[in-house]
């Protein structure tokens, strides 16, 4: 067993007996990587600051039943992430195009294992789009992979602006669940 696995592991056994020095040592330690994290997906200081605090409220709270069976970075990492979710829902957004941009350009420099793991999410992202209703499909694909304005997409398909928004809706509400499984295979490659 590794010694930052052994120095979690007492971490956790002094924070579950209530040992407030415990978390101010772990709050010490991953604060600021944390506060990146979150950033680098919201784009906003207040917000990312906000979420490390509810994240560390939420640990003390609930220390007594606390179940950890990752290390305990990677337990902070995914807390951080179901809050910056909790937080696009809150503000209608699915979820952030930076989280995959962060991952592309990890890919560009990494090893034959992870461009391996990236084939196949990708693959698992064009299954999910292949299954789309045509029209939406279609919408969605001109959208996210042409890169075209609802306006382009509109002219393009001979349909309303409306009619492109809807398409785009549904086809998100559609793949919400495979996406959101997706990014957060991706989260935790990029905490590897």
């Amino acid at each position: 067993m590794s010694f930052n696995k052994i120095k979690d592991q007492k971490l956790i056994e002094r924070l579950k007996q209530g040992d407030e020095s415990a978390l101010k040592l772990i709050y010490d330690l991953y604060w600021e990587q944390l506060f990146i994290y979150s950033f680098s997906l919201l784009k906003k200081r207040e917000a990312s600051e906000d979420i490390i605090q509810e994240v560390f409220i939420k640990i003390w709270e609930k220390r007594d039943s606390l179940q950890i069976r990752t290390t305990l970075k990677g337990y902070l990492f995914t807390c951080v992430l179901h809050r910056v979710y909790d937080s696009f829902r809150k503000n209608k957004n699915v979820f952030s195009d930076a989280i995959f941009e962060k991952f592309d350009k990890k890919i560009q420099s990494s090893n034959p294992e992870s461009k391996l793991i990236y084939k196949e999410l990708e693959a698992q992202i064009n299954t999910a789009v292949n299954l789309l209703p045509e029209k939406c499909k279609k919408v969605f694909v001109l959208s996210r992979e042409d890169q075209l304005s609802h306006k382009e997409i509109s002219k393009q398909l001979n349909i309303s602006t409306k009619s492109v928004e809807a398409y785009i809706t549904k086809a998100l509400k559609i793949l919400r669940p495979t996406l959101a499984n997706i990014s957060n295979i991706i989260i935790l490659f990029n905490l590897i």
